[in-house]
């Protein structure tokens, strides 16, 4: 079965840096398009940024400048380094990618990993 798993997630002080890693596994055909979203407590999930099997980024206007998302298809692992961590950055952070199982060879699904916790606090 397709699976996605998030991991790097942590407790950092403010203006750390931290980079979070987010592995497909499984029948995988191929990949389209991959992305972190996060979710904040008592706030609803957002797309931070998202990146396309070409390699073209998109990214919220809270996180330009500090946070870049990259992917490495020969591994199926999307990355976001993040740099001057904030303590609005706080959330459970979400990857999820559009995939295409070998058995299917024609159409993408999204799949969502369960999420890893980012808490900036001093």
């Amino acid at each position: 079965q397709v699976q996605l798993v998030e991991s790097g997630g942590g407790l950092v002080q403010p203006g750390g840096s931290l980079r979070l890693s987010c592995a497909a596994s499984g029948s995988i055909f191929s990949i389209n398009a991959m992305a972190w979203y996060r979710q904040a407590p008592g706030k609803e999930r957002e797309l931070v940024a998202d990146i396309t099997a070409g390699g073209h980024t998109n990214y919220a206007d809270s996180v330009k400048g500090r946070f870049t998302i990259f992917r490495d298809n020969a591994k199926n692992t999307t990355y976001l380094q993040i740099y001057s961590l904030k303590p609005e950055d706080t959330a459970v952070y979400y990857c999820n990618a559009n995939i295409v199982p070998i058995r299917s060879r024609y159409y993408g699904m999204d799949y969502w990993g369960k999420g890893t916790l980012v808490t900036v606090s001093s």
